[in-house]
């Protein structure tokens, strides 16, 4: 049917650009890797969770990965090329890409041993889609029929489905959309439409300290601001069987510190290198060292909430900030060239990427950048803060920008950072942020799409910014229409223009994987997404 196989042909046409590279596995010191131990556990730099372990309550890495592993949904993306991919479904099929009807796979179960059927995803997306439920996806499920109704600001405070949701049978359920959307299938990849056991609504809250899911990995423990430890299930049903006895999530307040551990294969597999170990890192790690492209920005978000952020002329401001920042200068520095300076809000390899559609505004110009600053009425007591986790490894490139700004506009500049990514994370959410903030952002799908409405949509649940522009929402309509993806990036090209105008955030550069793995496991590699390939990583035998 048309939309199973468009999505399928879209994606084959960016493989190229979405396919994750591989890199070495045998170790540095010419030792031979031997056989690996199927049962060996292996440890991942992490950080704790903002939420709990429910998956349509995730959407930073902390959390998110963890899910993705403990989760499966009915398709997800071949690490190897970036193409869709069925797991739970057998088939989604549609004539109109409204209407989809879904056949699921039997034999999958949960780790509770019952199964998995039509109704464990409908259930588990009505409760998920419910603003009372407090999940921080739940506009995920917005194009379905009914979200509405589950809404009790907008519809009805007693119901619990949306209308659009229908069980067949078992093995069978229909989806009806409000409208046409052409990358649904895309969207259908992302944790928040995991399926959820019947028991996991007996108590949710304690089921999000101890979940119980269907993927390659089964929840063994949470120690809080410490580690989550994961083993793997015998009898997953999925095609990406692990090839290892599972992953202990480990906290790092420091990455730097994370990075030692690595060096000393105290820790296996690494998230990021930080900034101060970037010139070192492949000359100490040699062929265990990982460098490659990633679906990925790095952004600063302005309080648009704050009365400070408020009126058209701050958008000349907002510009003009943008301007004060030498990218170019700062990745080849401070960053020591693992990152692209960026002039657009979507990353390179989505598709409907499209270069330079910041354009002036991304472009470093001390002289004009100072000019629009003075233009828009100035920053409010001449200073700006600008907030980040103190655990990412973010320091540096913040005081380098904010010299930059200091240094060509005289506007003041301070980096405001928290302790960990769940504090800065948990005041962002709240929109209790008065000035800028970091805004990083990992494609959860390979369209331009996930990085424009799901970001800057009037109401998007990652709109930390509350940027709202009627125009921006009205073009990502259209685009959501349209009956083709080609159709639908090609016009989400046009609401990205919108964000050049008004400047909500200010695209800084794009990120690289740049990580590395220690002398204990092999067979590491990392997707598009950024995430190393959990089930692929074999443990060595000691």
């Amino acid at each position: 049917m048309r939309g199973a196989s468009q999505a399928k042909w879209v994606v084959a046409a960016v493989a190229v650009a979405l396919a994750a590279t591989a890199c070495g596995s045998s170790s540095s010191d010419g030792a031979s890797s031997g056989p690996a131990n199927a049962q060996g556990t292996f440890s991942y730099q992490s950080s704790e969770p903002q939420n709990p372990l429910q998956p349509a309550n995730a959407m930073e890495v902390g959390g998110g990965r963890v899910i993705k592993n403990l989760f499966k949904g009915l398709v997800d993306y071949d690490p190897s090329n970036g193409k869709l991919r069925n797991q739970v479904a057998d088939k989604i099929e549609t004539t109109d890409a409204q209407n989809y009807t879904v056949t699921l796979k039997s034999g999958w179960t949960f780790h509770d041993g019952t199964p998995v059927t039509a109704q464990s995803f409908v259930d588990a997306w009505n409760w998920s889609a419910n603003t009372k439920n407090n999940q921080i996806n739940s506009d995920w499920f917005s194009d379905i029929q009914g979200y509405d109704a589950v809404h009790p600001d907008k519809g009805d405070p007693t119901a619990e489905t949306m209308s659009g949701l229908k069980v067949v049978d078992d093995t069978h359920f229909t989806i009806a959309l409000t409208g046409p959307v052409s990358y649904f299938e895309y969207k259908l990849g992302y944790t928040a439409f995991s399926p959820l056991p019947k028991v996991f609504y007996t108590d949710p809250a304690k089921y999000g300290q101890s979940p119980i899911g269907n993927g390659p990995y089964k929840f063994v423990s949470w120690e809080h601001n410490k580690a989550i430890t994961v083993a793997a299930y015998d009898k997953y049903a999925g095609i990406d069987k692990p090839k290892n006895g599972g992953i202990v999530f480990k906290n790092y307040a420091q990455p730097e510190a994370a990075y030692k551990d690595l060096v000393s294969d105290n820790l296996d597999v690494l998230d990021q290198v930080d900034p101060s170990d970037l010139a070192s890192y492949k000359n100490d790690l040699g062929d265990r060292a990982v460098d490659q492209p990633q679906g990925a920005i790095q952004n600063i978000s302005f309080s648009l909430y704050q009365d400070s952020w408020k009126g058209q002329d701050k958008a000349k401001v907002r510009q003009g900030l943008s301007m004060a920042i030498d990218r170019d200068t700062i990745t080849k520095t401070v960053l020591n060239g693992s990152r692209q300076p960026a002039n657009t809000w979507v990353a390179p390899g989505a598709m409907g990427y499209k270069d330079n559609t910041c354009g002036e505004a991304c472009t470093y110009n001390p002289a004009k950048a100072k000019q629009l600053v003075t233009e828009g009425g100035g920053v409010p007591g001449n200073k700006i803060t600008v907030l980040y986790n103190a655990d990412g490894g973010h320091k540096e490139w913040v005081d380098a920008v904010c010299n930059s700004i200091r240094q060509a506009t005289g506007v003041e500049c301070v980096g405001e950072p928290k302790p960990d990514f769940k504090s800065a994370r948990d005041l962002i959410k709240n929109k209790k942020v008065d000035g800028l903030m970091r805004t990083g952002w990992v494609q959860d799908y390979p369209l331009n799409a996930n990085f424009l409405r799901d970001v800057y949509g009037t109401g998007a649940a990652a709109n930390d910014a509350g940027y709202s522009s009627p125009e921006f929402d009205k073009l990502a309509a259209e685009a959501d229409k349209a009956t083709t993806v080609e159709k639908t990036a090609e016009l989400y090209q046009q609401a990205e223009e919108q964000l050049a105008k008004d400047m909500p955030a200010i695209p800084l550069w794009y990120y690289k994987t740049t990580a590395g793995y220690s002398k204990n496991v092999q067979n590491v590699k990392y997707d598009s997404f950024g995430d190393p390939v959990f089930t692929q990583v074999e443990v060595k035998q000691k």
